[in-house]
């Protein structure tokens, strides 16, 4: 396709040359300003698909222009020169939001490729331009469930990043959903018609891993008898999710940052070099900066991934939403099983939220589809859990000797840890229904629900079918 591009760059010569790369191999619609405040005066009046500018000049550098650029038209690419090659210039222009950048000396094939890059996202903003709003009211985040803040500002953020181009680094341990983050994040991005192609770094051996990842050709080792594409060419277009990042060796992490900078590699064996267009989300439970001063993760590499970062909190830090999912693991494994189980008891559910779970999300869904299993009932129960610990603490907040405390205090106490309880099973009996709930337990709705917010309990974390 043929576009508009706006070229600012306050070097008479720089302008000259890049006009003659660019129009000698494109059909683009070029324009060129010296004077970047011109520049964005041009960007007010006229529609321009891309923006190539310098980034250090008199009035108004690149960084700014940028900003002011993306004020006024928010999907406009913006492709930012610079001979100032830092990793803090790069990074604060993409987070910024850059479509990308070209060090000065450039070669003409990285110019013509960054603009083709550029020019397919604008070709895919504007055949989403009206499906955007629709999908983002239409779906939500069917495999991330969480009420709680910290999982609500995780929701946040990943509409706020998916329809970007912004490279993507999650963290967190083992468990906890990183690679349903980086489903959400694919499937709410304009590459959502597009493959995700995920890449475990741990699994695949690393004498595997690189042909795998680039494909290799014919020859190029013992029993590659015919050429064969990677991973990486099945994913262009698309986003190439690399899970267990951390655990990539030092040799591949290199020609990993040059796919990262350049979008170019060579299949094993190959001498032709070629060219994909990818959105990159990598994940680790490794702390990387740790790693950087162990020698065991490249400097470089981090920074290229480290544009959007994404912290998932473990299940200890949310135990609030151990009763959502716990519902909702029981409705995906009841139907998968074809078995009526509507409830979890009241004991087993004080039994999961005392629980610790190293093992995260990954765990506690492994204990409800266990249970599932074994379930003879419409109710989860204790038994039917199967746990490795043998005591169950029935008030598992009430660690200290009742003795210890005087009467009145231990009153307190243990009226707190009644409500609690006895909350909980009414909710869960009821689904969530606060009238129900009420009318079982003979009080007024409106006193149950001051001993509700009091006990710090919600309704909707007893909802079977609760949604975030």
């Amino acid at each position: 396709m043929s576009g508009k591009i706006l070229i600012v760059d306050d070097q008479e010569d720089m302008l000259v040359l890049l006009k003659r790369i660019i129009s000698e191999e494109t059909q683009h619609k070029l324009v060129a300003e010296s004077d970047p405040q011109e520049a964005l005066e041009l960007v007010k009046q006229r529609h321009f698909d891309v923006v190539i500018t310098d980034l250090k000049m008199p009035k108004m550098d690149g960084i700014q222009l940028l900003e002011e650029c993306k004020k006024i038209r928010p999907e406009i690419s913006v492709i930012i020169l610079t001979a100032y090659a830092t990793i803090e210039n790069a990074v604060e222009a993409i987070q910024k939001g850059a479509q990308d950048y070209i060090t000065k000396p450039f070669r003409r094939e990285r110019v013509l490729l960054t603009l083709d890059k550029a020019m397919k996202w604008q070709a895919i903003v504007n055949e989403n331009r009206c499906l955007r709003q629709a999908l983002a009211e239409r779906n939500g985040f069917a495999s991330l469930v969480g009420s709680t803040p910290v999982m609500q500002d995780v929701f946040d953020r990943i509409r706020q990043v998916a329809p970007t181009m912004g490279t993507v680094l999650i963290t967190g341990p083992s468990g906890t959903g990183k690679e349903l983050v980086a489903k959400a994040i694919h499937q709410h991005s304009l590459r959502h018609s597009e493959k995700l192609i995920t890449v475990n770094c741990t699994a695949i051996p690393e004498q595997v891993l690189e042909s795998e990842l680039f494909g290799h050709v014919k020859g190029a080792f013992t029993g590659a008898w015919q050429d064969k594409k990677g991973l990486v060419d099945e994913a262009d277009g698309g986003t190439l999710f690399l899970d267990e990042i951390g655990d990539l060796s030092f040799q591949m992490q290199t020609k990993l940052l040059r796919l990262l900078q350049e979008g170019e590699y060579k299949p094993v064996g190959g001498v032709t070099t070629k060219y994909a267009d990818l959105r990159f989300i990598a994940a680790t439970n490794h702390d990387l900066k740790s790693d950087i001063k162990e020698d065991r993760f490249r400097e470089d590499l981090y920074y290229r991934l480290n544009v959007i970062r994404f912290d998932v909190p473990s299940l200890k830090e949310r135990k609030q939403d151990i009763p959502l999912l716990s519902y909702h693991f029981l409705e995906k494994y009841a139907r998968l099983n074809q078995k009526s189980i509507e409830h979890i008891s009241p004991e087993a559910m004080q039994i999961l939220i005392s629980q610790e779970f190293p093992g995260n999300v990954r765990e506690l869904e492994n204990i409800i589809e266990r249970g599932v299993i074994f379930c003879r009932t419409n109710t989860l129960e204790v038994r039917d859990l199967h746990l490795d610990n043998e005591e169950y603490p029935i008030y598992p907040e009430f660690h200290e000797d009742i003795t210890q405390l005087c009467f009145k205090e231990a009153k307190e106490k243990m009226t707190q840890i009644f409500h609690r309880l006895y909350i909980q099973s009414l909710l869960s009996r009821s689904a969530g229904n606060i009238s129900r709930a009420a009318e079982a337990a003979g009080i007024q709705r409106q006193y149950l629900h001051r001993i509700m917010k009091e006990a710090g309990i919600r309704a909707d974390d007893f909802k079977a079918n609760g949604s975030t």
